[in-house]
This record gives C-alpha cells, sequence and structure tokens, in this order.
C-alpha cells in the first residue's frame, strides 16, 4: 500500500497559544495532513504578530487570550497587514460575544477548544482558501441570537390587557371589554406580570413604559 503523495505546495501554519500542550497538539493533527506545514509557534500575541510578518504563514492558528494581550487585537494587525492570511481563533471562552469579536477581527473562522482538533485542521483549509469569508459552527444560532427582539414579546391578548391596565380598568372590567371571564382575564394578567416581572400593575406599567411597550400619556388620568 502506498502513502498519498504529499502536495507540491503545502499549506503553511503558525500556531500562537500560550500553552505548550494544545501547541504540540495542534502541531500532531497538522502533520498528520500532508496539506499543512507548520513553520512555526508563538506563546504570546506580540511574538505571533512578528513571527507572522517574518514567516508569512497562509493559515494562522490564534488564541484568543494570550499573555500579553488579546488575540483579537492580534488578529486585526495580521488582517491590517495581509487581506490573504487566513486567521482561524481558538478559543475556551466561545460565547456570542467572542464570537462576532472574531468576525469584526476579520478572521476567517472561529473554533472552540473542545472542539476535536480535526476541525482546527479544516477550519484551517477553508482559512486558506477563503480567507475573508468568516465560518463558525455556531454562526447561524449566533445570528438568530443577535437579531432576535429584546425584551419580553407580548402576544395580541396581553398586549391589550396591558393597554386595559394602563386604562385604569379592573379586572372585571378587562373581562367585559374581552368578552372572557373574570377567571380568564386574571390569568392573562398573570402571565402579564410574569413576562415583565413584575409584582403589581404599577410595576408592571412602570417597566413597559421603560421598554417601550407603552406610550407615556400626554398627562396623567384622574
Amino acid at each position: 500500500m502506498t502513502s498519498s503523495p504529499t502536495p507540491a505546495t503545502r499549506t503553511k501554519v503558525l500556531l500562537v497559544d500560550d500553552h505548550d500542550l494544545i501547541r504540540k497538539g495542534l502541531r500532531h493533527a497538522f502533520e498528520r495532513d500532508r496539506q499543512f506545514e507548520v513553520v512555526g509557534e508563538a506563546a504570546t500575541a506580540a511574538e505571533g504578530v512578528r513571527q507572522a510578518g517574518a514567516l508569512q504563514p497562509d493559515v494562522v492558528i490564534m488564541d484568543l487570550r494570550l499573555p500579553d494581550g488579546s488575540g483579537l487585537e492580534a488578529t486585526r494587525a495580521l488582517r491590517k497587514s495581509s487581506a490573504s492570511m487566513g486567521i482561524v481563533v481558538l478559543t475556551m471562552y466561545a460565547g456570542d460575544d467572542q464570537l462576532f469579536g472574531a468576525l469584526e477581527a476579520g478572521a476567517s473562522a472561529f473554533v472552540p477548544k473542545t472542539a476535536p482538533a480535526d476541525e482546527v485542521v479544516a477550519a484551517a483549509r477553508h482559512a486558506a482558501s477563503s480567507p475573508s469569508a468568516f465560518t463558525a459552527a455556531d454562526l447561524a444560532e449566533a445570528m438568530k441570537r443577535r437579531l432576535a427582539p429584546s425584551g419580553p414579546q407580548l402576544s395580541p391578548r396581553e398586549g391589550q390587557v396591558l393597554r386595559l391596565l394602563a386604562d385604569g380598568m379592573s379586572v372585571a372590567g378587562i373581562a367585559k371589554q374581552l368578552f372572557v371571564s373574570e377567571s380568564t382575564a386574571k390569568t392573562h394578567i398573570s402571565k402579564l406580570y410574569e413576562k415583565l416581572g413584575a409584582a403589581n400593575r404599577a410595576q408592571a406599567l412602570m417597566t413597559a413604559l421603560r421598554l417601550g411597550l407603552l406610550e407615556a400619556p400626554d398627562a396623567p388620568k384622574f
């Protein structure tokens, strides 16, 4: 059985992480793939930027948190100096803020350190071929979370109840206005209070005003 041929031009990789064991693990993962060649390692942001300038790697694997600063700042510096360099941000802190921070800094990919090493290699492959096209496993869901309206979302019925409460109506009055029983009206009011985190009418109305769910009246009602 013959081994697969080594590509004529291998993808050069620079590893930037302050943990020696992680760098060793990544080096081993990349060395198993004949497409890649690890040309350097760095344990700080400053050293990573310096080596990237000297070695001109095709891809940089950049830890988010480094002893001398943020990997995002290093990513910005690398992206400013090169539009064609692939940059994979690797982090233990894989929340939405970190993901969008990597995107805005100009990274090509974002991978949590909890992911298998093969995912880092796959991200590096993407970064080498499409350095300006950002990818992350949780990107679609993170976008949904970012675009979702903030604050409580009221149903049409809850919106009606809120407006009737603002008009000063009693439970009985609300029930009559909505053509429901008083028990049902109380249930609507209870659910509304729960969504607004309120214990009573006054708190509910103050919270609704603050969130823009109600317009402030032109003058107080007596």
